[in-house]
């Protein structure tokens, strides 16, 4: 439901010469809206969620240390120049984190469309240009006058909503939380694609080195097999050890083509990584290069410091913080909505002999402007629905971030067992 208090002075301005009287009233009524605007706030205000909180690390090993360090470059602990360019390249190649930062760009635009329902929404200049006809057979046709005229007009719309009870300051906490989110999950798309490039590295770098053992094995068990025929031949040795370096042999010659094709599958995934078509890389076995060896201390901080190094618990934070917003944004339709509205313009036709030159004159002007109000009060049962729920959702960003609090820790302790278990 609808309520306008308008002042309309269409049939009055043409008795006054002043048109700027009407832009100043318009003016102060804005002015008056900028003083209404953040009488209140709806809807909860966030607050960083509560999660299972880990004091220290289970496993007290020397080699794990609690030193804070920074981990930002943690591919250059293996001192590989050959692993450092491909993760560079990635970082500036790979397609899929390329889509994650468009979608910053996505998030930063709708922050902007946000900010900007705290001005005027509506901003629009028109004009018209029309040609119109009474029926001679009317009830108000008047043989001495002429049935066909042209009407001009050419005015400015305004149209402002007073964010009175804070909806639209929601929003744009909502957007703004959003677009944090959104550069925490660029970070955890980093962190993972140098994961990932890391690992199909290194496991280049070890196929690599087994297909080499692999070969030079098949030479020595190949003389290996001739030396038992010649000893089997002189009565030296019985056929069994004949058939079992036969064995030997054919095993290692099997493993060839199964090395093979896992190096050229890894070499593959490496290359859409690195943003490449699959087959464009070259194996790294020319370069004199060993398999990347971890150091033998490592620094894990303490679990209260790997929740702000997480961008993984970052992002899901940002999303609870949006969601919390959109519950004021949801509630704020159960009040009524304030708005300021104008309009001012030229307006004129050729009835009376006049022509579309008197559109810019004094006489033509035109204005209206106002206060508005709207309150949807019957509708209370689906609003409240509406805010039950946006509510419900934030509960989901609330155990969502609890699960990946613990998710983190997991991973952590996994990671440091598989390290020591590694290093034993």
């Amino acid at each position: 439901m609808t309520l306008p208090l308008a002042l309309n002075r269409d049939s009055a301005i043409a008795a006054t010469n002043q048109p700027i009287h009407a832009c100043r009233r318009l003016l102060a009524l804005l002015c008056l809206g900028l003083l209404s605007i953040g009488c209140s706030t709806i809807g909860p205000d966030f607050e960083k969620p509560e999660a299972p909180v880990m004091e220290d690390w289970t496993d007290d090993n020397p080699v794990i240390t609690r030193d804070s360090i920074d981990l930002r470059n943690w591919w250059t602990v293996f001192n590989d120049p050959i692993l450092n360019g491909l993760i560079e390249e990635s970082f500036a190649q790979n397609l899929s984190l390329q889509l994650t930062g468009l979608r910053i760009l996505e998030a930063r635009a709708r922050l902007g469309v946000a900010e900007g329902n705290r001005y005027p929404q509506v901003q629009e200049i028109g004009g018209t240009v029309a040609t119109s006809q009474t029926s001679e057979n009317g009830p108000l046709s008047n043989p001495a006058t002429n049935d066909e005229f042209k009407s001009y007009e050419f005015g400015f719309d305004a149209a402002w909503e007073i964010d009175f009870w804070g909806r639209i300051g929601r929003g744009i906490e909502a957007a703004d939380a959003s677009l944090n989110a959104s550069y925490a999950d660029y970070d955890d798309a980093l962190v993972s694609l140098a994961a990932e490039v890391a690992r199909a590295y290194i496991t280049i770098r070890t196929l690599e080195t087994r297909l080499t053992l692999a070969r030079e094995n098949i030479l020595l068990q190949t003389e290996s097999l001739r030396i038992a025929r010649v000893r089997f031949d002189n009565g030296a040795t019985t056929n069994l050890d004949v058939q079992q370096a036969k064995s030997n042999l054919a095993s290692t010659q099997a493993s060839i083509p199964a090395l093979t094709s896992s190096l050229y599958q890894v070499m593959n995934g490496l290359a859409v990584l690195l943003g490449k078509p699959p087959g464009s890389l070259q194996l790294f076995s020319s370069i004199n290069n060993d398999i990347p060896v971890a150091p033998a201390f490592i620094a894990s901080g303490i679990p209260s410091e790997l929740l702000r190094r997480r961008p993984d618990v970052r992002s899901a934070e940002f999303q609870a913080a949006s969601q919390s917003a959109l519950i004021g944004v949801a509630e704020g339709d159960l009040y009524p909505r304030f708005a300021l509205f104008g309009t001012i313009g030229l307006q004129s036709s050729n009835i009376g002999n006049n022509d579309a030159g008197d559109l810019f004159n004094s006489d033509s002007v035109f204005f209206s402007a106002g206060p508005t109000f709207s309150w949807n009060i019957f509708n209370y049962g689906q609003i409240r629905n509406r805010v039950r729920e946006q509510d419900a959702r934030y509960q989901q960003t609330l155990v969502n971030y609890q699960n990946t609090v613990l998710r983190a820790y997991q991973e952590t302790e996994d990671a440091m067992v598989g390290f020591l278990q590694a290093q034993s």
